[in-house]
């Protein structure tokens, strides 16, 4: 299910309607069974994690639950996200989980799902599985039980697939650092990388169940940055817990986002011929990769933030790269969802064709100030019929000049209002978000 599930320690806790708990797992793991059961799609449910603790817990859990109720499961131990997408995908499983609470410390963990078709699953699918969980856990006759295997050397299938999307790319010559935040790409990302030649310097490889984004991965970078520079690195590589989202690091040491890595890529596909359509970004989208997008006569629209929901967009309009400023990255053309490791080889295409760095790569997008300020309110507010504010919105987007936006955003879970405000001047930008925070807090707090 594209709903995560988190708990601390994995056990206690609660997000929206259920508690991750063992009993919740084995529950969960009966429900999709029953679901898919009734589809008629009998065949293998696959089962990856990440390197939590708590992994071998839940896995057990679902397996039993998915027995049950007459469906085989498989095991593929730690392994990305996007390698189950694409197992489930390419093998022609039932569906596939995915145990992990992507970028979030080891004490929290969750559940994806994925389609037979490599997707997240559809709201209706979700709703049923919804349902079902209320239902008493029946178990189907001893001559039916699922039954558990695990599939051999799997990252060997995904890494076949990655080296695949970039045929003939050769890393040699060029130095990474490679963050695997301690997650679930720790054994395959390195190997991948220099079997392409490059040499890699690893960090964040040696998970113990307790250490997955300590100070680590893509939503840490200090330390990458550090080693990129200690060690005269060509670029450093920061992916998250599951292998799904990435950042880089220049060799100035300076970071690279998802935004600006999105740039990298599109520029690369568009001048090697393989770029079709436009891109699709979120609210939160950096303006400066609109422009520079425009400059090269490519679409863009903006989705609501989430992956799912620029899928859902790319989807719709029959293109096939977008994503976010926190590094995922969907490239349909190859992938069904976010790819790490996809996109950065797409990022190291493009400095192996253009014979650039990430440094010079990136200029061609000039990256906006951007400040964000979260507002306590009283209450959850519905702001499209709150005219005054948006007086003072458009007031302010005219001192903007048509270089910059002003986006307000409530949140979905709790009384908070995200304004942000983007433009060339900083000093500007701090004021126009300062200014419409306060006059926020004034309204509706």
């Amino acid at each position: 299910m594209n709903r995560k599930y988190f708990g601390t320690d994995g056990i206690r806790g609660q997000v929206g309607m259920f508690p991750i708990t063992p009993d919740f797992a084995l529950q969960f793991g009966w429900a999709l069974g029953k679901v898919l059961s009734r589809q008629g799609k009998n065949g293998k449910v696959l089962i990856g994690k990440d390197t939590r603790n708590s992994g071998y817990m839940f896995e057990t859990a679902l397996l039993a639950g998915l027995s049950a109720a007459g469906i085989d499961g498989c095991f593929l131990g730690p392994i990305p996200t996007p390698a189950v997408a694409h197992l489930t995908r390419t093998l022609g499983a039932a569906a596939g989980i995915v145990i992990s609470a992507s970028h979030n410390p080891y004490h929290d963990n969750g559940i994806k799902i994925f389609s037979q078709e490599g997707y997240k699953l559809p709201d209706e699918l979700e709703l049923q599985i919804e349902q079902q969980l209320n239902e008493p856990l029946t178990v189907v006759d001893s001559a039916h039980l699922g039954k558990a295997s695990r599939l051999k050397d799997p990252e060997e299938f995904y890494a076949c697939f990655c080296k695949e999307t970039v045929p003939g790319l050769s890393l040699k010559g060029l130095k990474i650092v490679l963050d695997c935040a301690n997650g679930a790409a720790y054994k395959i990302a390195p190997k991948l990388f220099h079997e392409l030649g490059a040499e890699v310097v690893g960090i964040g490889v040696e998970p113990n169940g307790l250490n997955i984004n300590l100070n680590c991965g893509s939503t840490h970078p200090q330390k990458l940055q550090e080693t990129v520079l200690a060690e005269q690195a060509d670029l450093g590589i920061a992916l998250d817990g599951d292998g799904d989202r990435v950042i880089m690091v220049d060799d100035l040491g300076a970071v690279v986002d998802g935004d600006q890595l999105l740039f990298v890529i599109v520029n690369y596909l568009y001048h090697t011929n393989q770029f079709r359509g436009g891109v699709v970004g979120t609210l939160m989208t950096n303006f400066g990769l609109e422009l520079a997008l425009q400059k090269l006569k490519i679409p863009f629209l903006r989705s609501k933030v989430g992956d799912r929901y620029v899928i859902e967009a790319l989807k719709q309009n029959n293109w096939i790269l977008g994503g976010e400023s926190s590094g995922h990255i969907i490239y349909l053309d190859a992938t069904t969802t976010g790819d790490a490791l996809i996109s950065s080889l797409l990022v190291l295409s493009a400095i192996t064709k253009f014979n650039q760095g990430l440094y010079e790569l990136k200029q061609g997008m000039n990256k906006f100030p951007q400040k964000l300020i979260n507002v306590q309110v009283s209450q959850t507010i519905n702001l499209e019929d709150r005219t005054e504010l948006w007086d003072v919105v458009r007031a302010m987007e005219t001192e903007l000049e048509g270089q910059g936006r002003i986006l307000l955003r409530p949140s979905g879970t709790e009384p908070i209002i995200r304004v942000m405000v983007e433009g060339c001047d900083f000093e500007k930008v701090s004021v126009l978000a300062e200014t419409l925070a306060d006059f926020v807090r004034k309204q509706y707090l």
